[in-house]
């Protein structure tokens, strides 16, 4: 496959460029506690630990901008933000789920424990 370009950056194949779009340390815990409900900023940061209020608030304006999920602001005193899945962060679940069962295969094989918390 030749190389693509995608907001300025140069991609050499679509798994890389799948990557980018919801790899890394934190996009995919998101996407996973999205997937079954609507969650708020609060819900979501204390659901994941490690994530700072910055990390998290970051990853969430990319998924936003890369059309994974939805932000709805409803006009209350405090202001109440909720996140949600799009069609398209209900699809890369299926990628999440299969990758998320590979890494709880390898981590078996090498001996190592799961836990639950940031999962």
């Amino acid at each position: 496959m030749p190389d693509f370009i995608y907001n300025g950056k140069i991609y050499y194949n679509p798994v890389e460029f799948a990557m980018d779009q919801i790899g890394g340390t934190w996009k995919m815990p998101i996407l996973w506690r999205l997937k079954g409900r609507k969650m708020r900023y609060s819900e979501l940061q204390k659901d994941i630990p490690h994530i700072t209020q910055k990390m998290l608030s970051t990853q969430l304006k990319e998924l936003e901008k890369n059309g994974f999920i939805t932000k709805k602001v409803f006009p209350t005193v405090p202001p109440k933000t909720e996140y949600a899945l799009t069609a398209k962060g209900k699809r890369a679940i299926a990628v999440i789920t299969v990758i998320r069962e590979y890494g709880l295969e390898l981590m078996k094989e090498s001996g190592t424990t799961h836990r639950s918390a940031g999962e």
